[in-house]
């Protein structure tokens, strides 16, 4: 079995994989698997979740898919059936289904060159956007009950296009002067996060008027974003990419939609980052220590230094400042060990805590010499990594990847830093005898 996709439902309070013969879903923290669904040889390439309710959109995907990949289902697991369908017209390219979103009204598809937007109660199609080739399949839309807003690539190259359907206006934002790789929208709307294809800056944008609030900075060289997450109330941001890192930044006031308020019985250990890491985090901690620093409006000790330098800059030296001088680098972050060392880790853990998780004893091996460059070189085959904000713990993560391992880790708020990877496993390792009877343990909706 291979694991073909990887998506957070909309709080990422859950996280769903298609895989070559069907596909799982698993509660985020704690980490369970909720149930999967086998369909022999038949594979699954997108699983879209609705909160924790018992309708998803699925989309056959693989060498050997279970349905067309220009179709897509709406799946009853209740009933355990599909209960409806939307298909487009050829199995060309042009007309393979590259994402769907949903939420409680809408569901959203995405095409190599539109975006189709459907009534949820009786897939009625309301709307129809024209897009550049968009084989990535961006598209987000908010899910708060309060604002439909929607973003997706526009018709020139860096282009967003914004609908704001209750307020019935269309945004243009030229985000960058690149192809995009990575958007995401806040829960409320209300913010936009846009990375392009050369992956060194994200940017945070207002889709109330277009106006770019903030510029983030995951690094001088090149790479491929794979996920962008935005906490609940627009304080942190996240981002994983093929590097094998996640970052985490500090979102200034301008950005912040509210505050976080710890959860009952929640205190600082649970919040332990620093940079010292534990467990794993003592070698895969650490992406690098000069991308240390926060946003404007961060702690103190979480100020973003380089901000002081590049005013120290413009006062004194009447040349124009680089932009990488002028962006703000990452507080917090987390490198993903290998596939090969997780797992030798989790056994190893497993025989000193056979209740699961990794023990906060377990030291992580050094990297150096032979080894280091082995792992290096397994790396390479880490595959899609997806990054979430824990709605149970603040300054915590969810990290998923592709070679089929689950990692919570968390940050320290004041110190940033390396973070402190406090659990592990392994996807397939988590399937249980009674899995297929499971449940989401959420409302059902009605459509």
């Amino acid at each position: 079995m291979a694991l073909q996709s990887l998506s957070f439902n909309q709080d990422y309070g859950c996280f769903a994989c298609g895989t070559t013969s069907g596909f799982r879903v698993y509660n985020s923290d704690p980490f369970k698997e909720t149930f999967c669904r086998g369909f022999g040889n038949g594979g699954i390439g997108i699983v879209e979740m609705l909160f924790r309710c018992n309708i998803l959109a699925i989309v056959g995907g693989g060498d050997a898919p279970q349905y067309p990949p220009n179709k897509v289902m709406i799946w009853d697991d209740h009933q355990g059936k599909c209960i409806g369908e939307l298909s487009f017209k050829t199995q060309a390219s042009s007309a393979q289904v590259r994402a769907v979103r949903l939420r409680r009204d809408r569901i959203v598809v995405a095409l190599e060159h539109k975006v189709l937007v459907y009534n949820f109660a009786d897939l009625k199609l309301l709307h129809q956007i024209e897009t550049l080739a968009n084989s990535r399949g961006l598209v987000a839309l908010s899910p708060s009950a309060d604002a439909v807003v929607l973003a997706c690539p526009g018709l020139h190259t860096g282009q967003v296009r914004v609908e704001l359907y209750d307020r019935k206006q269309t945004r243009f934002i030229s985000a960058h002067n690149t192809a995009l790789a990575a958007l995401a929208l806040s829960a409320d709307g209300k913010r936009l996060a846009t990375c392009s294809d050369k992956g060194t800056l994200v940017r945070v944008w207002s889709t109330a008027d277009g106006s770019k609030l903030q510029e983030l900075r995951r690094g001088s060289q090149p790479a491929t974003i794979h996920s962008i997450a935005l906490s609940k109330y627009c304080e942190w941001l996240a981002v994983s990419s093929d590097k094998d890192t996640v970052h985490v930044w500090a979102l200034s006031s301008a950005v912040a939609t509210g505050r976080e308020a710890p959860a009952a019985g929640q205190n600082g250990a649970n919040n332990g980052g620093g940079g010292q890491g534990g467990a794993l985090g003592g070698a895969y901690g650490a992406s690098g220590g000069q991308q240390q620093g926060g946003g404007a409006d961060a702690p103190a000790g979480a100020k973003n230094a380089s901000l002081a330098v590049v005013s120290a800059l413009k006062s004194y030296v009447p040349i124009p400042v680089p932009q990488y001088l002028s962006s703000e680098w990452s507080f917090a972050q987390f490198r993903v060990p290998p596939p090969s060392a997780a797992a030798a880790h989790l056994a190893a853990a497993q025989q000193q805590h056979p209740a699961g998780g990794i023990g906060l004893g377990l030291a992580a091996p050094q990297q150096g010499g032979a080894q280091h460059a082995q792992q290096q070189q397994q790396q390479q085959h880490q595959g899609r990594i997806i990054v979430g904000f824990s709605p149970a713990e603040l300054h915590t993560l969810v990290v998923v990847t592709q070679a089929g391992t689950y990692h919570r880790v968390s940050f320290d708020p004041v110190k940033g830093g390396a973070m402190t990877q406090i659990e592990l496993h392994t996807l397939v390792a988590a399937v249980g005898a009674d899995a297929d009877n499971g449940d989401l343990g959420g409302e059902a909706v009605l459509v």
